[in-house]
């Protein structure tokens, strides 16, 4: 092998590894430094305004906070632990139970012209409309503060299920529906063999976007309606004036919601699939 060849191969070789550690220290450096800035400003903030906590007096709160998060002493004062399990139970709950109604009704809008005339209208009307606007029908239907929360968490998470849904029934091509009415297959077989893995990444769009709103909504609920919970914790905390636990519950929440669109994103890439 010559020279000239191998000074161009370890010249390659240099390239390449230039290039993937600008872009691990770029993967790295960015959110370091954004966050080193968001702290910086909450310091300054802090310093100025003495009711708002340090990120100090914070970290110290928390590391108090999460040294034993599930202690109970009665009702009204559980740790965070069992808070925010209470909050993830809700959630699942009034998100399970919009899933298994909100999917089969995109299927059959997005289907049939008929559904679709008779519930676009209805979904575009109550759509927009608040979800917490429905809590308090939910307590005068149930009569207690959490089944009326997780019928607030179904009903905002509902809505992207059903227009995602739909949106991905209505754009399957002509194409597989007409191979499908050659060989005569039944209206089970389309849904399933034909259907569901066309409109599974769109299903899948919509699952990811209830779950985001349906967190966002459970925090904002709970501090309505009491019990346990980690809107209901927030609350709680503020009225015993400990903001250095607010600004905790501001971080769990955000991590936790993040965690949740992390994984849901994850799981729309595994079934999401490209033509090449």
């Amino acid at each position: 092998m010559s020279t000239v060849t191998m000074t161009s191969r370890g010249s390659e070789f240099a390239a390449l590894w230039r290039e993937r550690l600008e872009s691990a220290l770029k993967a790295v450096v960015g959110p370091v430094a954004g966050f080193a800035l968001f702290v910086l400003v909450w310091q300054v903030v802090a310093m100025r305004i003495p009711e708002i906590p340090t990120p100090g007096v914070t970290w110290h709160a928390a590391v108090e906070l999460f040294a034993d998060p599930f202690y109970d002493n009665g009702p009204n004062d559980k740790g965070i632990g069992w808070n925010l399990l209470a909050s993830l139970e809700r959630v699942a709950a009034g998100f399970g139970l919009a899933a298994l109604v909100g999917i089969p009704v995109g299927f059959a809008i997005g289907r049939y012209a008929a559904v679709r005339a008779m519930f676009s209208p209805i979904v575009s009307l109550l759509r927009p409309v608040s979800p917490l606007a429905w809590l308090p029908l939910g307590l005068l239907l149930f009569k207690a503060a959490n089944p009326a929360a997780i019928w607030a968490i179904f009903i905002c998470s509902i809505w992207p299920m059903i227009i995602n849904t739909a949106v991905g029934v209505s754009r399957v091509p002509q194409d597989y529906l007409n191979v499908a009415r050659v060989l005569n297959l039944s209206e089970w077989k389309v849904t399933t063999k034909v259907l569901l893995p066309a409109v599974l990444p769109y299903m899948l769009t919509g699952v990811r976007l209830s779950i985001g709103t349906a967190w966002l909504v459970i925090v904002a609920a709970e501090m309505l309606t009491g019990g346990t919970g980690i809107g209901f914790w927030l609350w709680d905390e503020w009225n015993n004036l400990k903001v250095e636990h607010i600004v905790i519950a501001i971080f769990v929440i955000g991590i936790v919601g993040l965690l949740l669109e992390t994984l849901l994103v994850t799981l729309a890439r595994r079934f999401t699939y490209t033509e090449e």
